[in-house]
Parts: structure tokens; sequence; C-alpha cells
């Protein structure tokens, strides 16, 4: 039987299509791709179903009788909780390889990830197949774990935003995405992508309590800080920094050997662990820097000195230079901050 060579066409960019919808906010990790551990700091995920890759075919899915979550915490520790029952453990990644325990097995392939999804895979050591474990992630107000007042805020890092598009976009769909390639101006490298973002610090009491103290930076230079406390409620700071002067600050920030640093700066010493629980008590700073393909998370568990002017974890200073620098662009008083 012949096809008409417009009909294979069509046909074809109907398969394209659907690839492109089915793939659409999940990383589809190839075998030389190595997941971001960023999406791994500070995620809560909820178990949907298992898949039976061989044969495609569902063989169980979280119901009221099943109920399983994940949350892996930034110090490498995770918790679980299974049917009303909690437990911990250690975590680690290992290029694609995620070492946790759970039932009878201790590590686990990394099939997929996004900030919304994440597959699980592992394969039988007799050959029985290969089964993957489809999670999807919660906030803490729906995973069952208890989130201190002192834990990081709640915030994903490297969120996509959601762009609303009008009724004319909807419309041009998928096939414009052809018409933007043709317009795009030849031979124009494109600028290296940064991204920084700046959550938590530190310490939460006194007659206002600060619930998120957020600062990120993407790649065009805007800028958006977000301050909440319990009384004033959510403020929201908006402004530009020029694309150059980004630049700049990255080139400084790798002179600092910020990507050089370790992932978690912690307690070693009874006094810290203590400081730990007095009130106020300490919140976790996490700074994360992207700059092209450099990436970097640390987290320290006390940031900074206390009301007594003692500082508890021994961290790089340079660490608090970059800090001071970013705030420093967030408090520029082009634009006051708008009580949302």
């Amino acid at each position: 039987m012949k096809i008409a060579t417009s009909s294979i066409a069509s046909i074809s960019a109907l398969l394209l299509l659907f690839v492109v919808i089915n793939t659409a906010g999940a990383q589809q990790l190839s075998p030389w791709d190595l997941p971001d551990e960023r999406l791994f700091v500070e995620s809560k995920w909820k178990y949907t179903y298992t898949l039976h890759l061989e044969s495609n075919t569902i063989i169980h899915k979280a119901d009221n009788n099943y109920d399983y979550y994940l949350y892996f915490r930034y110090d490498n520790t995770y918790q679980q909780y299974l049917n009303g029952k909690f437990s911990r453990g250690t975590w680690q990644l290992d290029a694609r390889t995620l070492h946790y325990s759970f039932q009878n097995a201790d590590r686990f392939t990394i099939a997929q990830l996004s900030k919304n999804k994440l597959v699980l895979e592992f394969k039988q050591p007799n050959s029985r197949g290969t089964y993957q474990y489809h999670f999807v992630r919660v906030s803490s107000s729906e995973a069952p774990f208890v989130k201190p007042s002192n834990e990081l805020p709640e915030v994903i890092v490297e969120a996509e935003q959601n762009v609303k598009k009008s009724k004319a976009e909807k419309k041009k769909g998928f096939w414009s995405w052809f018409r933007r390639k043709d317009k795009a101006e030849p031979n124009k490298p494109e600028p290296v992508y940064i991204n920084i973002e700046l959550v938590g610090g530190g310490y939460y009491g006194g007659i206002d309590p600060v619930l998120k103290d957020y600062i990120r930076i993407k790649t065009d230079g805007r800028l958006i800080q977000e301050f909440q406390t319990v009384r004033k409620g959510l403020m929201v700071n908006k402004k530009n920094i020029p694309r150059e002067e980004l630049e700049q600050f990255i080139e400084w920030v790798v002179k600092q050997r910020f990507f050089e640093m370790e992932k978690v700066y912690d307690c070693t010493d009874p006094v810290c662990f203590q400081r730990k629980t007095k009130k106020p008590t300490p919140v976790p700073l996490r700074l994360s820097i992207t700059y092209g393909i450099k990436k970097k998370v640390v987290t320290v568990a006390i940031w900074g000195e206390d009301d007594r002017k003692t500082k508890y974890v021994d961290y790089p200073p340079q660490l608090d230079n970059i800090i001071d620098a970013i705030q420093r662009m967030a408090s520029r008083m082009e634009d006051p901050l708008v009580k949302k």
C-alpha cells in the first residue's frame, strides 16, 4: 500500500507533537544525563503508582490502604511515612543512582525528574523485570511530616514561572515554535544562564517572627524579593539588575570559590547543637547559584551570629561576602516594598 509523502509528513508531525506534549515539564534522563540535586533539597513526594516497564502495565496504585510519602532533607537525611509509620535514614546522589533504603532495595535509578514529578527505577537482580515508582511533589501542608517553625521556607529552587498565555498565543500553539526559530537572529550567542536564589537565615522569634525571606535573581536580571512576617504579612520587592553588573557579580562569585564550597555546613560541637533548640530558634540558610553548567547549593544550619555575637557554624567567610552582596542588591531603593 502506498502512502502519500504529505500524509507521512503529517503523521510524523503528529507523532512529534505527541512526544512534546507528553514529556513537557519533566526531565527525561538519558544514560548520560545527570539529575539536578537541587530539586531534592527540602523536597517532599507522594507515591502514586508502580509501572512494570517491559509490559507497560501499572501493577500497583496508592489508595486508602497504601499511603507513602518521602521527604529529602538538606542535610542528606530522609524521612518516610508508610501507612501510619515513620522511619528515617540517609540519602545520596551518585550520578543517576539515588541511594536510600526502601523495602528490600537500597539504590534506585532516577528515570525522570522535574519540580513536580519523580520516577525511580529498580531492576530485579533475578531479571524478572524493571519497575518504575512514580511520585508527585507535595507541599508541607499535604505531607504528614511535622515542619518546625525554624525550618527552611517552602521554596522550590529553580522553580519555573507560570506564564499566562493570551488567547492568540494559545491558538498559535505548537507550530509557533517553528516561526520563532525562523525569526531568531543568526550567529547571536545566547547569554550564559544565571540563576541566584537565597532563602532562609536568621532566627525565628521576637515580636514579629519572619516566616519567609527569599531573594531570586533571574538570568535577565529581574530580582524578586519576598519577605513575610506574622504581623505584616507578605511584602514583595521587584527590580532589575543590569545584565553587565550581574555578569560581573558572578565572575566575582567564582573568584570567591563558591562552587568549591561544601554542600552543607552544620554543627560540629555540643554547644552548636544545643543552640538549635533554644529560642529564638535559628533558621537554616540556603544559597543556590547557577552559572552555565556550574550549579551549587550551599546550606548553613546556623548562619551568622546570634544576639550574643556568637558564630556557631564554621563556614568560609567568603560566603558572608556573597550573601551580603545579594542582600545589598535587593535593598536598593528603586522600588518600595509593596504589600500583597
